[in-house]
């Protein structure tokens, strides 16, 4: 079986040299696509930025934009399953200054107009080669278990693994997620990514068993 994974940030350029982008590692989206690996899934990972090395065993596909994922995204399908951990930049700017933008003299700060991005879950969703299931993340700072039963909904997805981003997530080798589906909601307390990894792993093999 084929496992599609979204892992990492994305960087949306304004010129040269700056972007908007956030805090996300990576480690996440990286311990499960190796999880689904050991499983025997054919996987493919497409991860923004990041410092960690490309997993053996799976083929690695780097990007830097929402749009650049995307795009990386179609072209893996069709796929078994898709997993989004990425945590993809709601926006970007509109248009990408060719030359790095100067302070001004009167010192005020320049306009960044910007635009929404595309939205890699619910496409993947919604697609005509959709996976057999799809599973997305909600990383929230507030109202956690609300926001990720309307990203369910919103999303059109199978599955949403909840976590509260709030405080020292990002970087950190734990994770402390809840997984929502449609009829059920389970706190998997906190643990290392890489438990969570197999956690998973170990739920997708049961429902597509069933």
């Amino acid at each position: 079986m084929k496992a599609l994974v979204t892992a990492g940030p994305t960087f949306e350029p304004i010129d040269p040299v700056r972007f908007i982008g956030n805090r996300s590692s990576g480690k996440q989206g990286y311990a499960i696509a190796q999880s689904l690996r050991d499983a025997g899934f054919d996987t493919t990972l497409i991860t923004g930025p990041t410092s960690l090395p490309d997993p053996e065993g799976i083929t690695t596909i780097r990007v830097e934009t929402a749009a650049d994922m995307l795009s990386a995204c179609e072209a893996a399908l069709p796929a078994d399953i898709a997993i989004c951990t990425a945590a993809v930049a709601d926006w970007t700017p509109a248009e990408v200054q060719p030359h790095k933008i100067k302070k001004r003299d009167d010192k005020t700060p320049p306009t960044i107009t910007l635009k929404q991005n595309p939205d890699i879950l619910h496409t993947i969703a919604t697609h005509t080669n959709r996976p057999r299931l799809v599973i997305g993340f909600a990383a929230e700072t507030d109202n956690l278990l609300e926001n990720a039963r309307a990203k369910l909904k919103t999303k059109q997805c199978d599955w949403i693994l909840a976590n509260d981003v709030s405080e020292n997530v990002f970087g950190s080798d734990k994770n402390h997620v809840y997984r929502v589906t449609q009829s059920e909601q389970d706190d998997w307390q906190e643990m290392d990514k890489t438990a969570i990894a197999e956690k998973l792993v170990t739920h997708i093999k049961q429902h597509l068993a069933s």
